[in-house]
């Protein structure tokens, strides 16, 4: 699909690790959120009863949402041709992270990469970018390849939607060790490497903007709520009052915040209302 994406909705689960219940052996939830990265907004959720069910669950999410425009992320675990097709269908782009879990897909789309760039490229559709981070001692460099001519691999998988492959190579070094990786995605969309890689770093804003959050200003982690439906409950609960405090125009922490509204029920009133 092309034209302009309208923001990025990142999906992605988290363990309520001490709900789980030793007398009746029952497991800890995982919630499954959709997360609108700039906005910083949880758009909804769905309770699943282990890690494993977000392939069952991506899609009911996504039923529950109006996705038209945007362009949805997700980790390997959701890159499922069902899904793909979800997304499409509800006129929506994906980033699809790929691993190990799809198949021949990954190794497809690993050999055609590893091929198009010992040709160095040559006849080939592609863009390049390259990004640099030098952070606390770590410096980290990151090469993004669009490769837009997938024709071949789409003859051999018919992936719903499927424009581009993006190889993400980053050279990671803290002090004298140095670290390499090679990411791999697939997408519908039709953007240069430019473009696509803040898309890509957007996905992360629901580790570090809302689970990073529920843990450490809401203490998810160390919430012992089990009983019946209470867990999948609170957590609802958490990202409302998450959501409610991103709206505040006060210039303090997420943690200041929430104390705030313990301390001023005027404050407090004024959340809501907005």
């Amino acid at each position: 699909m092309t034209g302009l994406p309208t923001g990025v909705i990142a999906i992605d689960g988290k363990t309520a690790r001490r709900s789980y219940q030793k007398k009746n052996a029952k497991a800890s939830i995982h919630m499954v959120s959709a997360f609108a990265a700039r906005q910083r907004l949880v758009l909804g959720q769905i309770k699943v009863a282990e890690k494993s069910n977000e392939i069952v669950a991506i899609p009911k999410l996504l039923n529950m949402l109006a996705i038209e425009g945007a362009i949805i992320t997700i980790d390997a675990m959701g890159c499922q041709r069902e899904i793909a097709a979800k997304i499409i269908d509800k006129k929506a782009d994906y980033i699809l992270a790929l691993k190990g879990n799809q198949g021949t897909l990954r190794k497809d789309v690993e050999a055609l990469a590893a091929e198009k760039k010992a040709n160095d490229f040559k006849d080939t559709a592609i863009s390049r970018h390259e990004t640099a981070d030098d952070d606390h001692g770590r410096v980290e460099t990151r090469s993004i390849t669009v490769i837009h001519d997938v024709a071949s691999l789409q003859e051999r998988h018919d992936w719903p939607g499927l424009q581009s492959i993006v190889m993400i190579e980053s050279v990671r070094q803290i002090g004298e060790k140095i670290e390499r990786e090679t990411r791999f995605y697939i997408t519908s969309l039709v953007l240069v490497a430019s473009a696509l890689a803040p898309l890509i770093r957007d996905h992360w804003s629901v580790e570090n903007s809302l689970h990073w959050v529920l843990d450490m200003v809401f203490r998810d982690d160390e919430c012992r709520v089990r009983k019946d439906h209470a867990p999948a409950n609170f957590t609802t609960i958490k990202h409302m009052a998450s959501n409610l405090l991103r709206n505040s125009t006060a210039k303090h922490s997420m943690r200041l915040k929430r104390k705030a509204t313990a301390w001023d029920d005027e404050y407090l009133a004024s959340l809501i209302a907005s």
